[in-house]
C-alpha cells in the first residue's frame, strides 16, 4: 500500500508567514507540520510515500531539503508536481501513475499535509487493507462541520457528502486522511470544478458511492484531530502537542533559574539565572533565554532564538529570532528570523501578533 501526502497548497490563511515560506513546514512544538503526516502514515505500516509538492521552485526546493529522500524517517519518498492548487482531487489524478504502478492491490492512503490526529491512524489502515473494501473515510463529529466535507450516513452507510454545507445534513466531518483504490480515478475523470473552482474530493469519493462500490466509513476515537489552517489553529495544535512531550533538559540551565512543569530544553540552550519558564514548552537548540526573561505555557521557541526581559505565552517563535520587550507577547505566530524590541513609548500590557520572516517590529 502506498501513500501520499498533499502539501502542494498556498496557505494563503497563514499569511504574512506563508507569503515567503511553505505552510507545511511551520513548525508545532517545534517540528514541521510535514513531519507529523509522514510519521503517522510510516507508523501505519506504509513506507513509500508521495508528496505533492505544487509547482513553485522555491517551495518544492524548501520541502525536498527539509525530508530529502526520506531515509531518515524509514520510508521513500517521491515528489510529484502540481501545476496549480486545483483542488484534492486534482492533486491525486496528478499522482495517478505513482500511486497505481507497482502496487498489487491499487490500495493507497492520502494524508492532507496539515491534519494531524493524535493516536494515528494504523487500525484504520489494517481495516482497509481487508479484501473488498473500495474506500474507508474517516469522520469525526464535531461542533462546526461546515467548514469540511460532511458526511450523510443512512443505514449504517454514507450516502451523501457535502462540501462545506451552509446546513450540514450531520456533524460528521471527513477528516483529512481518505483510504482508495484505483476506483477512484474513474470517478475523478468525470469531475468538473465546482463553485470555488476546484475538483472537490467529496464530489470524487461520492461518483465511488454512487457507481455501487464498497465504501465502507470509521467514525475515529481519537482525542482530537487538527487541522491547523489559520493562527489559531497552529497555535491550537501546537498546544496540544506540546501536552505530549516528555521533558528532558540537554541544554545549561543556570542556578537561579525558575522551571516549573513539562519543559523541553534543546541542545545548546542556555538558560539564564533569573529567569523563569512553566511548562509545557520547548525551548530550541542555542537558544538564550535572558535574565528577567518569562516563557509561560504552551510556547514553542525555535532554534538559535534570543529572548531578553520579554514575556511570551502561548506562542509559536519559529526561530532565529531576538525578542527583547517590555510587556506580553501571547497568542502569537512570529515567524522566522524577526527582532522584536521595546520602542520608546509605554509598551502595550500585551500584544497578540502575527509576524512574517525577516520583519523589524518595535511595540
Amino acid at each position: 500500500m502506498k501513500g501520499l501526502i498533499l502539501a502542494g497548497g498556498h496557505g494563503t490563511r497563514l499569511r504574512p508567514i506563508t507569503h515567503t515560506s511553505n505552510k507545511h513546514l511551520i513548525p508545532l512544538a517545534n517540528k514541521p507540520m510535514l513531519y507529523y503526516a509522514i510519521e503517522t502514515l510510516r507508523n501505519a505500516g506504509i513506507k513509500d510515500i508521495g508528496i505533492i509538492v505544487g509547482h513553485t521552485p522555491q517551495r518544492i526546493q524548501e520541502i525536498k531539503d527539509a525530508i530529502g529522500d526520506g531515509s531518515k524517517f524509514g520510508v521513500s519518498v517521491t515528489y510529484i508536481e502540481q501545476d496549480a492548487p486545483r483542488g484534492l482531487a486534482h492533486a491525486i489524478g496528478v499522482a495517478k501513475e505513482y500511486l497505481t504502478s507497482n502496487n498489487a492491490d491499487g490500495k493507497f492512503v492520502v494524508h492532507l499535509g496539515d491534519n494531524i490526529i493524535k493516536g494515528g491512524i494504523k487500525k484504520y489502515v489494517e481495516k482497509f487493507s481487508e479484501p473488498g473494501i473500495d474506500s474507508l473515510i474517516l469522520l469525526k463529529s464535531i461542533q462546526n462541520p461546515n467548514r469540511f466535507g460532511v458526511a450523510e450516513i443512512k443505514n449504517g452507510k454514507i450516502v451523501r457528502l457535502v462540501e462545506k454545507p451552509q446546513i450540514p445534513p450531520s456533524d460528521l466531518a471527513m477528516v483529512g486522511v481518505y483510504m482508495l483504490n484505483s476506483s477512484i480515478f474513474d470517478s475523478i475523470e468525470k469531475l468538473k470544478p465546482s463553485a470555488r473552482g476546484e475538483y472537490e474530493i467529496t464530489e470524487a469519493v461520492q461518483g465511488v458511492i454512487d457507481s455501487g462500490k464498497n465504501v465502507h466509513h470509521e467514525i475515529i476515537d481519537a482525542e482530537w484531530w487538527k487541522d491547523p489552517g489559520d493562527p489559531d489553529g497552529i497555535l491550537e495544535a501546537n498546544r496540544f502537542l506540546l501536552e505530549e512531550l516528555v521533558p528532558f533538559n540537554k541544554g545549561t540551565v543556570e542556578e537561579g533559574s525558575n522551571i516549573v512543569g513539562k519543559v523541553c530544553i534543546e541542545e545548546g540552550a542556555v538558560i539564564k539565572k533569573g529567569s523563569s519558564i512553566r511548562g509545557p514548552v520547548i525551548i530550541g537548540k542555542n537558544c538564550v533565554v535572558g535574565e528577567n526573561a518569562y516563557i509561560g505555557p504552551y510556547t514553542a521557541i525555535g532554534d538559535n532564538t534570543i529572548v531578553n526581559n520579554a514575556e511570551i505565552e502561548s506562542s509559536v517563535v519559529i526561530g532565529d529570532c531576538k525578542i527583547e520587550c517590555k510587556g506580553r507577547i501571547i497568542d502569537s505566530l512570529i515567524g522566522k528570523n524577526v527582532t522584536i524590541i521595546s520602542s520608546d513609548k509605554n509598551s502595550p500590557k500585551a500584544s497578540k501578533l502575527v509576524v512574517g520572516e525577516n520583519s523589524f517590529l518595535s511595540i
